[in-house]
């Protein structure tokens, strides 16, 4: 991959280090915030503006998000059990970023998961607790499979991933939508049911259990979720796995020079970001937060947003904890706004504009930090010129 002017990769992507100005850090500091805050409150306007144009009230429009997300009984329980299964597909996205791949087929490896989690769940004979675990289980490998697929072509045939792991999630939306057809695969094997192409619903012994938190139930998705999180994050920055595959992300030409295998490493990040979106469907059934069985439009947007989360958290797993809260509230809130008058639709508008909000500062951050490493790094140019040439 060419790097601008040929400079070196510490130059062009690493930010200067200004030795003895700490008041610079500060100033830098400072207009982060300022930005972030500033294209906050130019996004929430615009969303002002755009439901008081529809006829709505503003004021009761918001309100109405925080009644559904927070301030209702039980709400916050369920906002959290919402970010569950965001934040492991987050997580799992993360993990592939780092190794400088783009996962974008969330949403099938998600479906596929938890296909293959109902599956095992109504099928496999024994112990509550061990049918759980299988199931999970299975819905991680659904998920790995799936990625894995986009990896073959990426390493063996040199398709890009973003588009092979984008095309596959149609294949899963066809596969999951037969599925639900056949009694000996998805549908309900109760012949008074099976005719609305539903599957059966997890027995009770089978289902991620719930703990009662000040009147909220959580689901025990949520501890699972946050453990993944930490333990990649360790891992990320601990590890020497860790560091080949960020090595790998930041510079394939010095990673393979210092014996990171592309094939070997990308590969592996690409399955395993399959596998926790995997994982995230199995928690997503498990968990009851989209039911207790399998329907066509099962992972409803659950990847898509998961990824967005990963994005805006800017790989970095702790930072997709509040992220995945944030989109969690939204999806809850929006089901409060039909009292209002507003199309719950207007949500999905304010998430967007919360994306582009949240992505403005890092991208005029990145373009100065750009700036500053070029005008540097042109300096020392002329300086090693005899004669200081221009």
């Amino acid at each position: 991959m060419s790097r601008t002017d040929d400079l070196p990769l510490a130059l062009v992507d690493a930010e200067p280090v200004v030795i003895g100005l700490p008041s610079r850090r500060r100033h830098d500091l400072l207009v982060m915030v300022g930005l972030y805050v500033a294209s906050v409150t130019v996004a929430l306007a615009l969303c002002a503006l755009l439901v008081w144009a529809t006829g709505g009230s503003p004021r009761s429009v918001f309100s109405a998000l925080l009644d559904g997300s927070v301030r209702s009984p039980g709400a916050w329980g369920l906002t959290l059990t919402t970010a569950a299964p965001l934040l492991i597909v987050a997580v799992g996205t993360i993990i592939a970023t780092k190794a400088g791949l783009v996962n974008i087929g969330q949403e099938g490896q998600l479906l596929i998961g938890a296909a293959l989690c109902a599956y095992t769940a109504v099928r496999v004979p024994g112990p509550g607790w061990m049918v759980l675990g299988l199931a999970l289980l299975a819905g991680a490998v659904g998920g790995a499979i799936w990625a894995g697929l986009a990896a073959g072509m990426r390493y063996w045939r040199q398709v890009p991933e973003v588009i092979s792991t984008l095309l596959l999630v149609f294949i899963a939306f066809q596969l999951v939508a037969y599925g639900l057809t056949q009694t000996w695969l998805l549908l309900d094997r109760n012949a008074r049911i099976n005719h609305n192409n539903t599957g059966e619903p997890l027995p009770a012994d089978t289902r991620l259990g719930q703990v009662e938190l000040f009147g909220n139930t959580i689901s025990l998705s949520v501890v699972l979720a946050v453990v993944l999180a930490l333990l990649v994050a360790a891992w990320l920055s601990r590890s020497v796995g860790g560091f080949r595959l960020r090595m790998l992300g930041l510079n394939p030409r010095a990673a393979q020079r210092a014996g990171v295998s592309a094939a070997k490493v990308g590969g592996s990040a690409l399955v395993v970001s399959g596998a926790f979106a995997g994982l995230a469907g199995g928690a997503l059934l498990a968990g009851e937060t989209s039911g207790d069985r399998m329907t066509t439009g099962f992972s409803g947007n659950f990847g898509w947003q998961g990824l967005l989360v990963a994005l805006l958290a800017r790989d970095r797993p702790l930072v997709a904890i509040p992220m995945a809260v944030v989109f969690a509230a939204l999806r809850t809130g929006s089901g409060f706004l039909a009292a209002t008058g507003v199309e719950r639709r207007i949500a999905d508008v304010v998430q967007a504009m919360l994306v582009l909000a949240l992505l403005i500062p890092p991208a005029v951050h990145a373009m100065l930090v750009r700036r500053q490493a070029l005008a540097a790094a042109r300096a020392g140019a002329r300086h090693a010129v005899p004669g200081g040439a221009p």
